[in-house]
């Protein structure tokens, strides 16, 4: 499987804002792949879930 990438908006919970980002594609135990990045303004983890493999 090659380095699979999603650009979008993704949720900071810090900042409680939306903002554009662009993350990794990782599938977790259960089989839902999820967008992993960072928050371009505070540097906090962002995730989106993206739904089943």
């Amino acid at each position: 499987m090659a380095d699979e990438t999603y650009s979008g908006e993704f949720y900071c919970v810090k900042c409680k804002e939306k903002r554009e980002a662009t993350g990794n594609v990782v599938v977790n135990d259960k089989g839902t792949r999820m967008a992993k990045a960072t928050c371009p303004v505070c540097g906090t983890n962002l995730n989106r879930i993206l739904g089943k493999a």
